[in-house]
């Protein structure tokens, strides 16, 4: 059965809602691979998630410390571990090893723990720097020129 973003994921930054969608993708795309027994799209998803965890992991990091989030080196490490532990799953499908059910398992528990927990906790700080840093920022939206600029879609 496919999962649904549900609103109590939402964290209420939409540009980091959005970004943690693509696990939501990559949890249905899992589920679909299983189901045909598809090697490949497993590869696939394996793939996405390493883009994903360089690309977001990287952008949570920065916006947590540029808003002095003071556990930011904590949440850090649970990224790095998590980075790891993607590592070998892709290691282990390369080597031939189906994977998928473990991963579907591993991205689910994600989903439900990590951003129900240790990001929803940061938003907070967020939420309360966001008025300090637009109020600098002539008037432009910080947040969205930090996702276009560190996404590569600057000006």
């Amino acid at each position: 059965m496919a999962l649904a973003w549900t609103s109590d994921l939402d964290t209420g930054i939409e540009a980091i809602d959005l970004q943690h969608r693509k696990i939501v993708d990559c949890i249905n795309e899992l589920e679909v691979a299983i189901r045909d027994k598809d090697s490949a799209a497993t590869g696939r998803v394996l793939d996405a998630v390493a883009d994903y965890c360089i690309s977001h992991f990287a952008f949570e990091e920065e916006l947590q410390k540029k808003v002095g989030y003071m556990h930011a080196k904590s949440h850090k490490m649970v990224h790095d571990v998590f980075v790891k532990r993607m590592a070998k799953y892709r290691e282990r499908h390369k080597a031939g090893e189906d994977v998928a059910k473990q991963l579907h398992e591993a991205l689910s528990a994600w989903l439900l723990l990590h951003i129900k927990r240790e990001d929803k906790n940061f938003v907070p700080d967020v939420k309360r720097s966001m008025g300090e840093l637009v109020a600098g920022d002539a008037g432009e939206d910080w947040l969205s020129r930090s996702v276009a600029g560190f996404f590569g879609k600057g000006r």
